[in-house]
């Protein structure tokens, strides 16, 4: 697939769709390679003062998917049908700039497909746009939902919901991009073969079901969870004494429920702030390179132990690193250190100085080039004045040391004593899938939960 996405960059755009169809193994009725202008193909439905079709340029007639073309038939020339029939039309639109070299917005792409539903509205409609920005090229494919009329007079079908797939690179596309495309190939052999319009037409609306994709995505991020819990040790974990102080029971029992608790609370707050991360990341406000594994260990880390000792790749790395440095020397600094620190006052603590200071980097050991580091996140990563990224780690509120001072407890664990037994393991953030059993922790015994696929944080959020 990503060859055929840069295929947009080398080959006519003509050229570009019919090699794309090809590489999904459908079937087409194509037309004619000369581009048409928008008023000429939309009769009915161009809006020549309308932002979003101002933004449109050449129109490609690219042609017809329907039960003759799966026969390997040429079908009836898509020009000519206008009441009721069974076939997908395909067309390809290229876009102008938007002012200031913006990419066109969502609503624009949807307010164009639906012109094209509503002038083709005796059959569903794909369309592929191509556009750039100053510095990119980019595809995006575009369905809508058919729906039938209340009214049983009315002809056709008309418009439900336009499912966008949009801004995919051409040059270096999101593997998330990647999968959704390729689950969009089908096959013309077997149980699940696709050899009719109407399958067609079905598969593609399940593939861009967003309440499939969501389930599926919280299906990966619920066993992520259930696994991080399982592997991960945060600062002030109870014990027998501690659960006796607070409750007055040393019921073995009640203390390792108390534990799961504890840890619980700890990988749902380690969640939400990585989620708010991930997304000022989408944004662009958080450098890439900070969950690139390849980049960490040759310009950043010491060390990355990022697979499971279990998984696919566990025989290259038996000895599990529990350092935790991609949560600690990473994340924890850009939590507490960055997103907490205002621009131009980030910098590491001095030894035996600041003890007590949580915007302050830390574990400067586990990095090649600290201040590498530091340029990196300082270039563009905002000020978040907020509660999400204030350390938990806070003095004793009555309680001192031998010396008068202050006695920290530490719930986050951000600290570079020897002693600190935070852990969370590297191969929770990059790890490659595996089956991992979670039965004991979930409280489920069946195969599902003997079995159950996991895989790496940053792998899953890739993904989508």
């Amino acid at each position: 697939m990503e060859t055929v996405l840069q295929q947009f960059n080398t080959q006519d755009f003509y050229a570009a769709l019919r090699d794309f169809f090809e590489e999904l193994n459908i079937p087409v009725n194509y037309l004619a390679e000369e581009p048409l202008r928008p008023a000429e193909i939309l009769e009915k439905t161009y809006k020549e003062d309308h932002p979003a079709f101002r933004l449109m340029d050449d129109v490609y007639f690219l042609g017809m998917v329907d039960d003759e073309t799966f026969e390997g038939n040429t079908g009836l020339d898509p020009t000519q049908i206008e009441s009721d029939y069974d076939g997908i039309l395909l067309f390809g639109v290229t876009l102008r700039p938007r002012e200031n070299n913006l990419l066109p917005t969502r609503s624009q792409l949807a307010e164009i497909t639906r012109a094209f539903n509503r002038e083709f509205h005796y059959t569903p409609v794909v369309v592929i746009f191509k556009y750039a920005d100053s510095q990119k090229k980019y595809i995006a494919f575009a369905n809508a939902e058919r729906l039938q009329y209340k009214q049983q007079w009315r002809e056709g079908e008309k418009a439900g919901k336009v499912s966008l797939l949009r801004d995919i690179d051409l040059t270096n596309p999101h593997s998330g991009h990647l999968r959704i495309l390729k689950e969009l190939a089908i096959t013309r052999r077997g149980k699940k073969g696709v050899n009719t319009f109407a399958t067609l037409y079905g598969y593609w609306q399940e593939v861009f079901n967003v309440s499939l994709l969501n389930k599926k995505f919280y299906e990966e991020l619920s066993n992520w969870y259930f696994w991080a819990v399982k592997e991960v040790t945060f600062p002030s974990e109870p014990t027998i004494h501690t659960l006796f102080e607070e409750t007055g029971s040393n019921d073995d029992a009640k203390l390792q429920e108390t534990i799961q608790e504890h840890k619980a609370k700890n990988v749902i707050r380690l969640l939400t702030r990585f989620l708010f991360v991930w997304f000022i990341k989408e944004k662009k406000l958080i450098p890439e390179e900070l969950f690139d594994p390849e980049y960490l260990k040759k310009e950043l880390l010491e060390d990355l132990s990022p697979f499971h000792p279990t998984g696919p790749q566990g025989d290259l790395f038996q000895s599990v690193n529990i350092k935790s440095h991609y949560y600690k020397a990473i994340l924890q600094n850009l939590f507490f250190a960055t997103l907490n620190q205002e621009m131009g006052k980030r910098g590491f603590r001095r030894d035996g100085q600041n003890m007590n200071v949580t915007n302050l980097l830390r574990y400067e050991s586990c990095f090649k080039d600290p201040q590498n580091f530091v340029e990196l996140v300082e270039s563009i990563v905002p000020f978040m004045n907020g509660g999400l990224f204030e350390c938990l780690d806070k003095p004793h509120p009555t309680k001192k040391g031998p010396k008068g001072g202050d006695v920290i407890v530490y719930k986050d664990g951000f600290s570079d004593r020897k002693d600190n037994p935070l852990k969370v393991p590297d191969y929770l953030f990059f790890g490659l899938e595996s089956e991992v059993d979670l039965s004991s922790v979930i409280g489920i015994k069946n195969k599902k939960t003997k079995q159950a696929a996991v895989k790496g944080l940053i792998n899953i959020f890739n993904s989508y």
